[in-house]
């Protein structure tokens, strides 16, 4: 089953229609054209060029030195590759500090990359600021739990919504949200618990990474999905193929090959 039977791309209504119908959203990230054509053309709802590109792409520590040009480029990329899937693209680091400054980044991002929807990092207090993007008619989707971007504020990578304060902290940082116009909410690395509270709570889809399999929907980097990483894949994600592992040999064959077809060009040599 899918959202549509054409070719049409998905929209908010499309999302929510799933939703309501009891289907899963299946969502992933790109970050070139190659990639997100492969993916749309596999029937992923969602492609979320996400700020991981500073991770995954660009090879930095954090997702904080990405920018708002950086995340551009990529997503006009992802957006040409594709026809089917709704388009989403993180807000970087900086770029929705305030609602005005988030409004100006997302016009920007809309009108550069033909993307659909932007996607901001933050709780209750973040509301605002979606707020403002909705009522000038750009979709959001928010994200809470762990908040990359907020690395060093959190103290680093843990589980969140382990106790009871934490937990009523996250479901009402949900529904503030909710109310304040988000399409759809990733949840990242909450208590299962707590992120299945959270569903039946709300009236839009969540999304979880490692949050457990009762949220609306699943979202995986792309690159831990099918094992194309140098660095070990979080706990959460099981990969279903090497391709780094056949890049490798691919590549070896190629150096093999190279290096012998110039030793055997050198011995011809000396022997003529």
């Amino acid at each position: 089953m899918s959202a549509t039977t054409d070719n049409k791309r998905l929209t908010i209504r499309d999302i929510h229609a799933l939703r309501r119908g009891g289907e899963k959203i299946a969502m992933l990230t790109a970050y070139d054209y190659v990639t997100a054509g492969l993916v749309d053309q596999s029937g992923v709802d969602i492609i979320l060029v996400g700020d991981s590109l500073g991770n995954v792409v660009l090879g930095y520590e954090t997702t904080l030195p990405v920018t708002l040009d950086d995340m551009i480029r990529h997503a006009s990329a992802v957006y040409r590759g594709t026809t089917r899937a709704m388009v989403v693209c993180d807000l970087p680091f900086g770029t929705a500090r305030d609602p005005e400054t988030a409004l100006s980044s997302a016009i920007t991002v809309l009108q550069q990359s033909g993307c659909q929807a932007v996607k901001i990092e933050g709780g209750g207090a973040a509301a605002p600021i979606v707020a403002r993007l909705v009522e000038q008619g750009i979709p959001v989707m928010g994200h809470i739990g762990l908040t990359p971007q907020a690395v060093h504020q959190l103290g680093g990578y843990y589980k969140h919504g382990r106790d009871a304060p934490a937990a009523q902290e996250l479901i009402a940082a949900a529904r503030d949200l909710q109310k304040a116009g988000a399409f759809a909410l990733v949840l990242e690395f909450i208590v299962p618990e707590v992120a299945a509270e959270i569903t039946r709570q709300l009236d839009i889809p969540t999304i979880g990474i490692g949050s457990g399999p009762d949220c609306a929907g699943q979202v995986l980097v792309i690159n831990d999905l099918i094992g194309l990483n140098t660095r070990p894949v979080p706990g959460f994600a099981r990969p279903r193929a090497d391709v780094a592992a056949i890049i490798r040999q691919a590549v070896g064959e190629y150096v093999s090959d190279v290096k012998q077809h110039a030793t055997a060009q050198t011995k011809e040599a000396a022997i003529g």
